[in-house]
């Protein structure tokens, strides 16, 4: 393998610590090399919003020394790395896109991020998002916004887009993205990586913004969980993710079992490519069908038409009650009384009537969505994991007008709702389970495609097993053309 500087920030994760490690490439050497390359191609795409290299080259020829001394912290030793902006980072601004914590420096940091120093990771910088991880879009009123780097004239998705744009780009080996919309799923799509959405409650996401800074409450849906280049960077990064936080490791560990086969022709695996209720364009269709078609020449058992039983419409309807009260945590109390005076007036913009639910229709929803869960429980006993589209068309052009609720989307020259962007996750990410993004492919205009592939909950490494065969069968990541120097 070259040593060159393009070649080194190209590395996975896992080559890279064992590079640092082995002391064939330092901890310094390899923040350099990303910080350089951030310094040529970041002007045009706005992927990393922060930078604390002082501090990260302090912490970098630490990690050297302590391995020239013998000590070795854990997996991600020296291993250079950014953060979504919405993660709270001791000492290092976090803003989550928000002007009003435009010159936010944190005490502590959130509980991944610690995890993620604790196993010997340097954190070096932040990425962009939408404010407040609002929106499948990357772009805010303190940072402006950011480019997807296989074409600029298009967004890297969102929340997690300067997450997943700055992997594609080659500024960071390993990210920490969220998602309770598919904030980490529709960017790994839209740049062309990979990404884990973990079942729920499965790794800590205390100490993200929304809610406020200092909030202990976690979101219903939401998720934090790891973004990289390969499967096996996800796998090494959830093992250091995963657990119980320090309140709850008193009383409980964490033992989650093995994927279910090994070898891709013992798996049993649904697919559920089409549905008129969210309309898949010709082209993105088309390469997860290929997907689905590769993973039964290897010989897998493949089923099209194996569906649990409910309808996506069913699905989607309890998803959005329950996604808008959960994102109600972000609002105020006063903006929650303005939203229900005009709800019960009947001026509310769609999709605000679920941000004012009353406990009791909360309760409602909730228990629809424990029976869907139940549902999925008895699917997986007869299937492995079900493959899924994340988004019914690649990247999409640069959007910015308001309200978002009237944005459109095209597919194959249709007009489509806006958050038809998200619908395909929700239907996974409302039952709380896991769910892997691997690329199947590019456009003919040279657009990323993902596929996601869930399973049965708690057990992540069924997915991630899965997705490890379809990257081997399709190729994985390939860096845009663009930025191939």
């Amino acid at each position: 393998m070259s040593s060159g500087p393009v070649d080194l920030c190209y590395r996975s994760a896992t080559a890279l610590a064992d590079a640092i490690r082995a002391r064939k490439v330092s901890s310094r050497e390899a923040l350099d090399a990303l910080a350089a390359r951030i310094e040529r191609h970041d002007r045009d795409l706005n992927l990393v919003v922060t930078l604390d290299l002082e501090r990260a080259r302090r912490d970098a020829s630490a990690a050297d020394d302590e391995l020239a001394r013998g000590q070795w912290r854990g997996p991600l030793h020296g291993v250079p790395m950014t953060i979504k902006d919405s993660f709270q980072t001791a000492g290092l601004r976090t803003t989550s896109g928000a002007p009003e914590l435009a010159s936010l420096v944190p005490a502590e940091d959130a509980v991944p991020v610690a995890r993620l120093r604790a196993a010997g990771a340097v954190v070096f910088g932040k990425t962009n998002l939408p404010i407040y991880a609002g929106d499948v879009q990357s772009y805010n009123e303190v940072f402006g916004q950011s480019n997807n780097p296989w074409d600029p004239s298009r967004t890297p998705g969102g929340s997690s887009g300067g997450s997943a744009g700055a992997l594609a780009a080659g500024f960071t080996p390993l990210e920490l993205g969220s998602d309770i919309g598919g904030s980490i799923r529709n960017p790994s799509h839209s740049c062309g990586v990979v990404g884990h959405k973990p079942s729920y409650r499965l790794v800590s996401a205390r100490g993200q913004i929304p809610g406020p800074p200092g909030t202990l409450t976690q979101a219903d849906i939401a998720v934090a969980g790891p973004m990289a280049r390969t499967v096996e960077d996800l796998e090494l990064a959830l093992e250091v993710l995963a657990g119980p936080d320090e309140w709850e490791s008193v009383g409980w560990q964490l033992a989650l079992r093995p994927a279910r086969h090994e070898r891709i022709e013992h798996f049993r695996i649904a697919a559920w490519i089409d549905d008129p209720f969210c309309p898949m364009s010709r082209e993105v269709a088309a390469l997860l069908h290929g997907a689905v078609d590769a993973v039964e020449r290897a010989g897998a058992t493949v089923a099209r038409e194996a569906r649990p039983d409910f309808t996506f419409e069913y699905a989607s309807r309890v998803y959005d009650q329950l996604l808008g009260a959960a994102e109600c945590g972000g609002y105020s109390f006063a903006e929650i009384e303005e939203m229900a005076t005009r709800v019960l007036a009947g001026t509310h913009d769609p999709g605000m009537e679920h941000a004012v639910l009353r406990h009791r229709a909360w309760l409602s929803a909730n228990e629809r969505r424990l029976q869907m869960r139940k549902k999925w429980f008895h699917f997986f006993k007869q299937w492995d994991a079900i493959l899924l589209p994340v988004s019914p068309v690649p990247a999409i052009p640069h959007d910015h007008s308001e309200p978002i609720s009237r944005r459109t989307i095209l597919v194959d020259g249709a007009a489509r709702p806006y958050g038809d962007q998200i619908k395909w996750m929700g239907l996974t990410g409302v039952a709380y389970l896991p769910a892997t993004v691997v690329p199947v492919g590019v456009t003919s205009e040279g657009l990323p495609v993902g596929i996601q592939i869930a399973g049965p909950y708690l057990e992540d490494r069924t997915t991630l097993a899965i997705a490890r065969h379809l990257e081997r069968l399709l190729g994985g990541f390939r860096p845009p053309p663009r930025l191939a120097s």
